[in-house]
């Protein structure tokens, strides 16, 4: 058995987030008129400042989750967290099925970093198999 460190697995669990999260961005290109209605589409730069910020925090999250001290990890990751969520479902009145498929693939990855920051006991270390 192979264990992996609660740190390697948080942080893998925001890469998993972010390519999740890209993937459903791209998966909309196929569908008909999304290009044009993107190219119409007039966002403020503080909007697009907004949608930035929230796109860095599962980035930076990825790297703060193997160098932060405990405390602050946790702590880090709760809020991250929770912004990561805001964004993906403020998205969602707006979506359709694969969009709540999306969402809910990242709501379990997000749920899973807060147990494993919060609960390192429980989840100290995860067995795979080789």
């Amino acid at each position: 058995m192979h264990k992996i460190p609660v740190r390697t697995l948080v942080s893998t669990l925001w890469i998993c987030t972010l390519f999740t999260t890209i993937v459903r961005d791209l998966h909309e290109f196929p569908t008909e008129g999304y290009v044009e209605e993107m190219m119409t589409l007039k966002l403020s730069d503080e909007v697009m400042l907004f949608y930035g910020f929230i796109v860095e925090i599962p980035i930076s999250m990825i790297f703060l989750t193997l160098v932060l001290p405990i405390v602050a990890n946790r702590w880090a990751n709760s809020v991250a967290v929770l912004l990561t969520l805001l964004g993906i479902y403020s998205t969602l009145p707006a979506g359709d099925l694969d969009d709540a498929f999306f969402a809910i693939i990242n709501t379990i990855y997000l749920v899973v970093v807060l147990i494993a920051v919060w609960k390192p006991t429980t989840l100290n270390r995860i067995a795979v198999s080789q």
